[in-house]
């Protein structure tokens, strides 16, 4: 039996319909995107790149040379800039001029092509290179708000098969955020609660959406979620955001999302996703940019059917796996 189900953190409804699962639709086809000769991204290519912004690499290496563990470098095709002046320009037809940061964060020198290959030591350093990002941007009075994501495998938009991060600083908080961020406040005035305090509560009062947990932080399944295998990584706690989490929190996060990736390869093989890790607005406007409502999260939804004209005319989106089945799937998954 299928199910319309308010997700109260988006403010919007999914379909869950394990009827769907038996609809002759073909999953999108996994085509890996295509390789440049040599990549660019890969050690020892450092000069097919702009010049980096920031690397991690020990003590004594020199910029835009090998010997780095993540690198940071503009992106070659910026959808806003850094030279641009922030004027915001009013009227019917309003708009800003293309203002803020477009950065691709070269998340490993090796040639891997999926986070799931990934080892913690990777995972730590790729975390504590966005820590630095964002801690760096937010020092720019001018940026309000940074989204931080990645696109693996071509279904989900990624371009470029190395393992690569991207970040985009606006000048201003998207909408469906600025909301998501309002609602959260008014929930947490209410009630003196987190609202992802009092989801991750809820679900491990009742286990049944919940895939592991490790420490401070759980990994578990949503009871909206829109994708199949949909998965998030949170904490009840307060632990800090992406530019605030201390190096044993980082420890902790590094080993659940490895662990979550590799229960996700083994029940779903090569999977294509888009991956986006919360980042609260860079300022304290009517409350929204509080840590006291955010919870430092990362939501993996993973690209396994396309969306049609139901979806973008409605907003919609029909999810053929129930979470609870997902979840207990994931929990099962013994990974090696």
């Amino acid at each position: 039996m299928s199910e319309i189900r308010y997700d109260r953190l988006h403010d919007t409804h999914v379909l869950i319909a394990p009827e769907r699962l038996r609809h002759p639709d073909t999953p999108a086809e996994f085509i890996e995107p295509s390789i440049p000769e040599p990549c660019p991204f890969c050690e020892g290519n450092e000069s097919m790149t702009p010049r980096e912004i920031f690397a991690l690499r020990p003590e004594g290496g020199f910029p835009n040379e090998r010997g780095w563990e993540t690198r940071v470098v503009p992106n070659l095709f910026k959808a806003v800039q850094i030279e641009t002046p922030p004027n915001h320009h009013f009227g019917l037809f309003e708009y800003w001029e293309g203002f803020g940061a477009h950065e691709v964060i070269i998340d490993t020198p090796r040639h891997t092509t999926s986070m799931c290959d990934w080892t913690h030591a990777e995972a730590v350093a790729w975390l504590k290179t966005l820590r630095q990002r964002v801690g760096d941007l937010r020092r720019d009075g001018r940026l309000v708000y940074i989204s931080l994501f990645k696109n693996e495998g071509r279904n989900a938009g990624a371009t470029m098969s190395h393992c690569h991060t991207q970040l985009i600083a606006l000048p201003m908080i998207p909408k469906s955020f600025s909301e998501l961020y309002r609602r959260s406040n008014e929930y947490y005035q209410t009630s003196g609660h987190a609202l992802m305090e009092s989801i991750l509560s809820h679900e491990e009062e009742i286990q049944t959406r919940i895939i592991e947990k490790k420490d401070e932080f759980t990994s578990f399944c949503p009871y909206g979620s829109a994708y199949p295998f949909e998965v998030m990584i949170s904490s009840a706690k307060a632990t800090g955001q992406i530019d605030t989490l201390s190096r044993t929190r980082i420890d902790t996060v590094a080993s659940l999302l490895i662990s979550t990736l590799q229960r996700l390869r083994r029940q779903l093989g090569v999977f294509h996703f888009n991956l986006w890790i919360s980042t609260p607005p860079l300022i304290d406007t009517e409350g929204i940019g509080s840590f006291d409502l955010c919870r430092f999260t990362i939501r993996i939804m993973p690209r396994l059917y396309r969306h049609g004209g139901f979806e973008n005319a409605t907003g919609i989106i029909i999810n053929p796996v129930s979470p609870e089945l997902a979840a207990k799937l994931l929990r099962e998954s013994i990974h090696e």
